[in-house]
């Protein structure tokens, strides 16, 4: 199980990296808004709050691909009704 978890956490979190260079290489903390409200927020606490965020999506694409993988052939099985 724990090799699981990190197959899953340790390839998400380099691209969370990634993926935060390159948002906020684009947009500056300062200049977000949220539901049309300016956050009022460091702008640590917001590369913070991005790369958690960052890092949940990819760790969901990763489960979702590990999950993938491990699904059984169902082509040989056949529907009972």
């Amino acid at each position: 199980m724990a090799r699981l978890i990190m197959a899953v956490l340790w390839p998400s979190f380099l691209v969370a990296i990634v993926a935060e260079g390159f948002f906020f290489s684009l947009f500056d903390p300062r200049d977000m808004a949220l539901g049309g409200a300016h956050v009022e927020m460091s702008p640590l606490g917001i590369y913070t709050l991005g790369f958690f965020c960052f890092w949940m999506f990819c760790s969901l694409a990763s489960m979702l691909t590990c999950y993938l993988l491990n699904v059984p052939n169902d082509r040989n099985r056949r529907v009972r009704i």
